[in-house]
Parts: structure tokens; sequence; C-alpha cells
């Protein structure tokens, strides 16, 4: 028993050496996808569950969408930004300008008005810029 447990915690303090050794450069970094439009409803139900479509906008070949940025700024304020990743060392990145819908779910759990705000890019200053979409709540 006690030569098991002696090889048992070798192969162990072993193990905990060698472990996986991951590339240390990064080969992608992420990026803000601007949000060309929005599938909301018109009213929102307390403590129900609603489906928000967004459709983004691809900019190359070399970006992939990873998911959403959503920011409480206040009780009822969101700000929604869709976040992709984009390859960082490859020469090969195309140009594309695809419109892609996806989708995320939203609880609704106060009863005032939400106000959404959808990341639509930058203006010629470099300012953010957001298409606000308020949606009352039904009592």
């Amino acid at each position: 028993m006690r030569n098991l447990f002696a090889l048992f915690t070798m192969l162990l303090a072993v193990l905990s050496f060698t472990g996986c050794s991951l590339d240390e450069t990064e080969n992608f970094h992420f990026v803000t996808l601007p949000i060309e439009s929005v599938e909301i409803p018109e009213s929102f139900d307390l403590n129900e569950t609603y489906e928000i479509k967004v459709t983004y906008l691809r900019t190359s070949d070399c970006a992939f969408f990873e998911g959403f940025d959503i920011v409480k700024e206040d009780t009822t304020i969101r700000t929604v930004a869709a976040i992709g990743s984009m390859l960082s060392d490859s020469d090969d990145c195309k140009e594309v300008l695809e419109e892609v819908e996806t989708s995320f779910n939203f609880i609704v759990l106060y009863p005032d008005t939400y106000l959404f705000k959808f990341y639509t890019g930058e203006d010629a200053n470099g300012e953010a810029e957001y298409l606000e979409i308020e949606v009352p709540v039904n009592e």
C-alpha cells in the first residue's frame, strides 16, 4: 500500500511539472461587429423570456462571431455589442460584407420600460453610435 501511494505521488508530481504547453502568442484578437438591425417585441411581459434577433455585419472572412457583450448600465438600460474574434496572423483575409443573423434570450425582471442600445459602429470622429430601442413592460 505504501509503494502504491509513493508511486501515485511521484506520478502526480511528474504530471504537474510536465503539463501542457500552450503557444504563448495569440493568433487572434477580439473585435466589435457592427449591428445592422434588430427584431425585438414591441412590449414585454414581466418575468417572461424573449428571443431577440440581431443581424450583424461580418466585415472579414477572418472574423468569427463569439457572442454578445450585454452591459447593464442601469436597472433597465442595456448596451449590446456583437463580439467577434479576428485572426491576427493571416495575410489571406479578404474583406466581406456579409449580414449574419443570430439571437440571444432576454429575461424581463423589472416592470419599467427597457432601453436597449445596440452598437452600430463609429462615426467619423471615432465616437460609438447606437441603435436605441425602448420596450415597455406590460403590467
